[in-house]
């Protein structure tokens, strides 16, 4: 720091401080890389002026969505920009592992609450708020937004779904072109102002599938009907029928070429938004038929020539108003459209029905000019906010779904801008307070939470100061006095109301208050509240009465009486409501302001916001002009003091926006000990929800902790990545632990990892019991069909040894038969034979070797009788050496033996018929299978083959 000596300063300290303020610029000035950050936490140092020029250079640049820890800052383009909103851009944010890696984008957001309604760790709703002054792009943001939604949460399974899905999609996005054409205007700052609240809730059913939505608003500006600013318009839905109307529905509706009407100013001004043929479109897919949309638009036009309809002073206060000259035509054409009679609307409109007394006697007093004013601009704003309300009944019939079919949903809410304007009155007054709230909400949830969060947790932190709003918050709603208190009183006072005097009660009752300013150079009745986004100065003319906001009965039960089908609908004929609308003197209810719906209203919505996890995103507006590449640096440094955004800074930079419960954690992350190789496991100690009991809550405590810095001791092991050289902070705090988004991921990660492990194991057991089981099932199929095949082949044997049986013995049957005729022929043969042989050992003994050669015969005849016949081979004398190599005889004198064969004596007869001549035996295989064989030889039978052949003459002597 700069020291001064004797008003100089010092030399050294001097010229170090140029030096860093030579830095200093030099860093601040190189836009280069700033416009390359995509976070201000990383801007370094963190204050306004770098903040104003990392924004200004990446808006130069055309990026328009900066990070600024947990809010995401969104400049205002003013240009069209298609590629940065096309549908493959938001695949690519829905596709993305890391989407945050990206980009920072509204997509982004969109896709971080979506994911979150898929519960990482357990089941929260979400809401996003998107906040900034008018014409900042709040209503394009939540556009964008519930197209985004629309996209991505459409993914159904089959075909039906799909059309169901399409349909839901179709009609949430058409509720915004019907919604902003009736509720929105041309303001100073903004030529799509939003001149109304809405909360809309996005509905998912259990697989993260859109199924219908819900839109609820907030404090129409219905006086923008009758009473248009300098330079404003009227709601767009008046000059798209004047604009877009055909010439048929032109003359039908009474609205010429070039008609002037007084409540739609500036009508040259050609919009975007005044596109009918949308309107009517959408309309139309939201189940709005024709017939229906006629009646609206017939309505609206008779509003318009109801605005035409005006008086002149009475001279008479006995008689009633008359009207202008060319104030009649334009009754007439009102009431033709409204469907009411004539002369009970101008009775309505000029004359006052009073009850009074214990008897409810009826009085009729004609109306002042001013009060005619006031009757008629009523009326037409009674039936454009019931008009209203009713499109958003029908919107909501048509796009809400079962309560039974969703879960989780989504909250968009978008809301009115922080206004200021010349002149400012009980609307401008709802809408900053309305945002002085939401910045409460913000502040409350983010700002002043974490910091005690942290605090409470035995967190080493840094108390950064913020800017807190509660002081403003009191001044205009605290109790038991503030501005609206005041207000209402005044409203139920019942009496005249002066401008002047309520400014004198509001400063004299709320003088200590130090949001509360004081402009004693006004020639108007006013008092000025200090708001976290600046000074504003409100009037009090006027500001009683449209808190009251009286709707005289005598216009309810005119407007009963129409004949119009639409109207009939907006105002039927309820005794309650009629009894309601006229108390009696003695038990008067009481009234209920606008202030007070408004206020009721808001507490409902911050409720649900409370409930909700909530995702900011705040819209700087670049110029007031609302041109392309036009940078104010005093615009938007008002803005960004205005919502805190440097705080917001800090606060990120230094803290940790996840905090999970230790119970949670140890549910999700206790699978991360498999990671480590000394810790098993195993199951912990005692269950953590059984046994309370005997288990204390210090020992729980004790030994959850213990299993909380088991799994945090691994992430060095995770992240030993090449990408992160160190493990990302994370804390542990008495009850939860806090940790950043890099944690998360990297916790995620590991437990990705670990859940792969898990996963390879169960395959592989699971690969190995299939293997097993096949491998045993086809044991079985083999032993199966070796059972089968055995059984077959013992079938198949079975038959043919049936078969061969059969032959066999037909076979043994015919032998026996040849057997029997061979050995009847064979009979007298073998009877002299055997008589031979029973008497030769008695009468003539034959000597041993005889006795052998006799038995040889016997056995070896047919051989002989083969070899002796044969027709080629050796003759003579080597033929019978080989009879007799073959014949074992004895050796003896070979003459003693004679061999005739066939060829030297044809001898050989049949046994069974004697030829007539002699035959030759050829030598020729027999065609009988087992011909030659003999199942039982007898050293005694001759045999032979088929024994059918036999030679007459024997071996041996004669």
């Amino acid at each position: 720091m700069l020291q001064q000596v004797n008003g100089h300063s010092s030399g050294s300290d001097a010229h170090g401080g140029e030096s860093l303020r030579e830095d200093l610029q030099e860093f601040l000035g190189g836009e280069a890389p700033l416009h390359q950050l995509d976070d201000l936490t990383k801007v370094n140092p963190v204050t306004l002026e770098t903040v104003l020029r990392c924004l200004q250079a990446r808006y130069t640049a055309d990026t328009f969505y900066t990070n600024a820890g947990c809010t995401l800052v969104a400049l205002n383009p003013f240009k069209p920009i298609p590629q940065l909103y096309s549908p493959e851009l938001m695949q690519e944010y829905h596709a993305a592992p890391q989407p945050q890696k990206l980009k920072p984008h509204i997509f982004t957001v969109g896709e971080q609450t979506y994911r979150s309604v898929k519960s990482l760790i357990e089941p929260v709703n979400q809401s996003v708020v998107v906040s900034g002054e008018s014409g900042a792009g709040k209503t394009w943001t939540s556009r964008c937004l519930m197209k985004f939604y629309a996209v991505v949460a459409a993914s159904p399974t089959s075909w039906e779904n799909h059309k169901i899905a399409e349909r839901i999609e179709q009609r949430i996005l058409n509720s915004n072109p019907v919604m902003e054409a009736f509720g929105n205007a041309c303001t100073l700052r903004n030529n799509n102002s939003s001149r109304f609240g809405k909360f809309i809730q996005l509905q998912l059913n259990r697989a993260q599938q859109m199924t219908g939505a819900a839109v609820q608003t907030y404090l129409l500006e219905k006086t923008r009907v009758a009473c248009q600013a300098s330079s404003e318009r009227n709601f767009h839905i008046f000059y798209q029928i004047c604009k877009g109307a055909s010439a048929d529905e032109r003359l039908q509706w009474h609205l010429p070429e070039g008609a002037a009407f007084s409540w739609l100013p500036n009508p040259e001004r050609t919009l975007e938004e005044d596109c009918f043929e949308v309107t009517r479109e959408a309309m139309l897919l939201l189940g709005i038929d024709a017939p229906t949309q006629n009646n609206i638009f017939q309505a609206l036009a008779g509003l318009l020539h109801l605005g035409n309809t005006r008086f002149a002073d009475s001279e008479n206060e006995a008689q009633p108003c008359p009207l202008m000259d060319d104030a009649e035509c334009s009754v007439r054409t009102s009431a033709s459209l409204l469907r009411l009679p004539e002369d009970a609307l101008l009775e309505t409109l000029r004359i006052r029905t009073i009850r009074a007394g214990r008897w409810q006697q009826v009085f009729r007093k004609p109306c002042s000019r001013a009060e005619c004013d006031t009757r008629r601009d009523c009326l037409a704003k009674l039936v454009y906010a019931r008009l209203f309300d009713w499109l958003v009944s029908v919107i909501n019939s048509s796009i809400c779904a079962d309560p039974d079919s969703w879960t989780t949903f989504i909250g968009l809410l978008d809301v009115y801008g922080f206004e200021s304007f010349p002149t400012n009155s009980l609307e401008q007054l709802c809408i900053n307070y309305a945002n002085e709230k939401l910045q409460q909400h913000f502040v409350a949830h983010y700002l002043r939470a974490q910091q005690e969060e942290y605090t409470a947790e035995g967190l080493e932190w840094s108390t950064v100061s913020y800017q807190d709003n509660q002081t403003c918050l009191d001044l205009i709603e605290g109790s038991p006095i503030s501005i609206c208190s005041l207000i209402n009183e005044e409203c139920r006072l019942n009496r005249p109301s002066s401008a002047a005097q309520l400014q004198t009660r509001i400063e004299s009752s709320l003088a200590g208050s130090p949001c509360l300013g004081h402009n004693k150079l006004s020639r108007e009745p006013s008092f000025i509240v200090v708001h976290y986004a600046g000074s504003v100065r409100y009037h009090t003319a006027g500001l009683v009465e449209k808190n009251k906001d009286p709707i005289p009965p005598e216009l309810t039960r005119l407007l009963q009486q129409s004949q119009d089908p639409l109207l009939k609908v907006l105002f039927p004929a309820d005794p309650e409501e009629k009894s309601q609308e006229e108390p009696s003197g003695q038990s008067r209810a009481p009234v209920l302001t606008v202030v007070s719906k408004f206020k009721a209203s808001l507490e409902q919505l911050l409720q649900v916001l409370h409930s909700t996890t909530p995702h900011y995103i705040r819209c700087i507006k670049p110029n007031s002009q609302g041109r392309a590449q036009m940078f104010h640096q005093e615009e938007v440094l008002s803005q960004l003091e205005a919502c805190g955004l440097v705080e917001t800074i800090h606060i990120s930079a230094a803290g940790f926006p996840i905090r999970v419960s230790h119970r949670n954690f140890l549910e999700r992350y206790e699978l991360l000990r498999r990671l480590c190789p000394g810790v098993a496991p195993s199951p912990h100690g005692p269950p953590l929800d059984e046994g309370r009991s005997e288990w204390s809550p210090h020992s729980e405590q004790a030994t959850l902790q213990a299993l909380l810095q088991d799994i945090l001791h691994t992430l060095p092991a995770l992240a030993r990545a090449p990408a992160e050289a160190t493990p990302a902070p994370v804390h542990c705090g008495r009850t939860k632990v806090f940790m950043t988004d890099s944690t998360l991921e990297l916790l995620e990660r590991g437990r990705a990892q670990v859940l792969e492990q898990c996963a390879r194991c169960i395959q592989g057991g699971w690969r190995r019991h299939r293997g097993r089981k096949q491998e045993r099932q086809r044991r079985a199929a083999v032993l199966l069909q070796a059972a089968v095949r055995s059984w077959l082949t013992r079938k198949h044997i079975q038959r043919l040894h049936a078969a061969a049986t059969v032959i066999k013995r037909a076979w043994q049957e015919w032998r026996i038969r040849m057997a029997f005729l061979a050995s009847k022929e064979l009979d007298g043969v073998e009877e002299q034979h055997s008589s031979q042989v029973t008497c030769s050992p008695s009468s003539f003994p034959l000597p041993q070797a005889q006795t052998r050669l006799l038995g040889a015969v016997t056995r070896f005849w047919p051989l002989g009788l083969v070899l002796a016949n044969a027709a080629v081979g050796a003759r003579g004398f080597r033929r019978r050496l080989v009879v007799f190599a073959c014949l074992p005889l004895p050796v003896g004198s070979l003459s003693s033996y004679t061999v005739q064969t066939a060829q030297e004596q044809a001898g050989v007869t049949s046994i069974r018929a004697l030829p007539q001549g002699s035959i030759k035996f050829h030598c020729r295989k027999s065609p009988l299978r087992y011909a030659d064989i003999c199942p039982e030889p007898s050293p005694d039978t001759v045999t032979g083959f088929n024994q059918i052949l036999l030679e007459r003459h024997r071996l041996g002597h004669v």
